[in-house]
Parts: structure tokens; C-alpha cells; sequence
């Protein structure tokens, strides 16, 4: 990763500051857009974008055009940027299906198709997704975060057909990550089994190093002990 420019959505959430903290301290330069506020200066090998709305076309690409020009390339993308939603299917709002949709399609497909032609030009370009494996098989409540999910799945699998032998393009499919919000919102669950940030910080950084250049088109379970 020494070296390398990777761009890094949902920057400022649970999983995005343990991805960037990782990238940052095996070399790589980072870029980290975020719905929210920027909240880190800028440094030689760290840019933060902050208040990017990724489900808009012009401003995902307004983003990453400026990460590639504040650091002169971009050779990796991380699509963390996301939301969850639990709702039942007979009792919930129609509205959540396109909110779900929005959140964690149109942000990977808005940022992905804008990194392209950069990664391209990278000779080592890789994007790297995040699905669930909750959406392997949905159950109940599930059904507008793990149909999202899914779709998430498929973008993964065609961009990689798409841009084989140019840009690896892979996803991680974790389980329950172990974050704050989750331990509050499962008080009597056992954390041990969850998959750490940290864990999965890992895997995403090998999916995004040069040791994965022969990998694209995975979809690759990380679940923790789950």
C-alpha cells in the first residue's frame, strides 16, 4: 500500500476511520469523503471532503475528481458508505426500499463510475465494495437492507466482468460488524463472535493491495465467529 492514493467513502463512520487509520499507517496517501462535516485537517498524505452527498451524480464526481487532483492519481476506492435499516416487509414503508437502494447502491455505483477512468489510468486500480452476508439470504426484517445489499453484490460481479484485466473490483461480505451502535442496539449479544473493524480493515486492505492483483470478482465472506 506504500505509495498508493485510495479514496475512501463513509470516511467518518465506525468501519471507514479504522480503514483509513490502517491505509495512513502502510504508507498509503488518503482521501475520505463523508456525508458529514470534514473533521480532519489537511495533511501531505491525508484530504477529507466532507458534507458529499454520494447518492448525487455531480457531487460524487465533483469528490473524487478533487482527490485525484489535490494528490495527482488515484489507484484504489473503497465504497464504505452506507446505511441499515430494519423493517419488516408487510409493515413497512415502501419508502425505505428506495432510501436502502440510495444509500448503498447509488453511493458504490455514483463513486465507482466517476474513480474509473482514474483507476484506469492507475495500471493498479482497485475498488473494493462492502455487501453482507446478511444478504446471502435475507431474514426477517431484513428484506430492504439485504435486497440493497444484493444489488450491491451484482454491481460488484458485472464491474468486474466489465473492467477485467484493467481494475480488480471485489467485495467484502461481513457479518455483524463489532461497533458501537451495534453493541447498543444487541445489548445481550456475544461481541466476541462479531467481526472487529479492525478485522475487516484487513481484508479490504489486501483486496486493495498489489499482493490481490489476481483476485476480482469475489465476493468474500468475513463473518467474524458468527
Amino acid at each position: 500500500m506504500d505509495g498508493k492514493v485510495v479514496v475512501i467513502t463513509g470516511a467518518l463512520g465506525a468501519l471507514g476511520k479504522v480503514v483509513a487509520d490502517q491505509a495512513l499507517t502502510r504508507g498509503a496517501r488518503v482521501a475520505g469523503i463523508d456525508h458529514a462535516p470534514s473533521q480532519v485537517p489537511t495533511a501531505s498524505n491525508r484530504l477529507e471532503l466532507g458534507g458529499v452527498d454520494l447518492t448525487d451524480v455531480a457531487q460524487a464526481m465533483a469528490a473524487i475528481d478533487a482527490a485525484a487532483a489535490h494528490f495527482g492519481r488515484l489507484d484504489v476506492l473503497i465504497n464504505i458508505a452506507g446505511g441499515f435499516a430494519f423493517e419488516t416487509v408487510a409493515e413497512g414503508d415502501p419508502r425505505t426500499w428506495q432510501r436502502m437502494y440510495a444509500l448503498n447502491v447509488m453511493t458504490a455505483l455514483n463513486a465507482s463510475r466517476s474513480a474509473i477512468p482514474h483507476l484506469a489510468a492507475s495500471g493498479a486500480g482497485r475498488i473494493v465494495n462492502v455487501g453482507a452476508m446478511g444478504a446471502l439470504q435475507a431474514g426477517s426484517g431484513m428484506g430492504p437492507y439485504a435486497a440493497s445489499k444484493a444489488a450491491v453484490h451484482r454491481l460488484t460481479e458485472a464491474l468486474a466482468a466489465e473492467l477485467k484485466g484493467r481494475i480488480t473490483v471485489n467485495a467484502v461480505l461481513p457479518s455483524i460488524i463489532d461497533t458501537t451502535a451495534n453493541r447498543a442496539s444487541m445489548p445481550n449479544a456475544d461481541f466476541a463472535k462479531w467481526v472487529t473493524p479492525k478485522e475487516l480493515a484487513d481484508v479490504i486492505l489486501f483486496l486493495a493491495s498489489d499482493a490481490a492483483s489476481a483476485v476480482t470478482g469475489a465476493l468474500l465472506p468475513v463473518s467474524g465467529r458468527v
